[in-house]
């Protein structure tokens, strides 16, 4: 069977593994899950117990989540190395040390912002806090990130890499949560600059808007969450 890739909605950090499936080439479908309904419901939590996504069902029919897990899987299969390096060369070293970088730090910084908009609660002078705290912190990210790009086009060399799938979900809540113009940071703005005009991204942005569009062809199709559960879940 083919992978199953369950990505978020809306603004889920999910969105670039979509991109890297398009740049790997290989079949594989879709689960479209709304994080705000569907993914906090009972039922998703035999999928994955913690009510996250993305959630990949690989091949064999196991879910697997978190998105460094599933990276590794992808990049284990990219026989080709479309979107990875062969092990143990300095490429390879690069990109899993800005994966980790994104996937750690850079994407936490943003958790006091989404904290604060998400409290069920009101209470305005903590809210206003972690806005402070969050703005505080994404901005010193921001800077450390800019410091480790380099001039070429991408993250890693002359093409896209999961590097890149990892940070193009997570760099446009910049906006969202309204912290700062990328234009501070040029060498990132530049970067994003060529991740928004990437055919994959755009075909994953107007995915996860929910729009039908037409991808590079490795997508077979959509599988509705339900189906997903009754087969899959534990």
């Amino acid at each position: 069977m083919e992978p199953i890739l369950l990505y978020g909605h809306p603004e889920g950090s999910s969105l670039g593994l979509i991109a890297a499936l398009e740049w790997l080439g290989r079949p594989y479908r879709l689960c479209r899950v709304d994080m705000l309904g569907q993914m906090r419901r009972p039922d998703y939590g035999r999928l994955n117990g913690r009510h996250e996504t993305p959630v990949l069902i690989t091949d064999a029919g196991r879910a697997l989540t978190e998105t460094m897990a599933i990276a590794s899987w992808l990049e284990a299969r990219d026989d080709e190395r479309r979107i990875s390096f062969e092990p143990l060369t300095p490429q390879a070293d690069r990109m899993h040390q800005l994966m980790a970088f994104v996937n750690t730090g850079f994407t936490a910084a943003f958790a006091p912002l989404w904290a604060a908009m998400e409290m069920k609660d009101p209470d305005p002078d903590y809210q206003a806090a972690l806005r402070r705290f969050g703005r505080k912190q994404v901005i010193a990210r921001h800077d450390r990130l800019e410091m480790m790009i380099g001039d070429e086009a991408w993250l890693v060399g002359e093409r896209p890499t999961l590097a890149d799938a990892f940070l193009v979900g997570v760099a446009r809540w910049l906006e969202f949560h309204e912290v700062a113009d990328v234009s501070r940071w040029p060498r990132l703005a530049a970067l994003r600059r060529n991740l928004q005009a990437d055919a994959a991204v755009v075909y994953a942005m107007a995915v996860e808007r929910g729009e039908a569009a037409a991808g590079g062809g490795a997508c077979i199709g959509h599988i509705a969450l339900e189906d997903v559960i009754a087969r899959f879940g534990r």
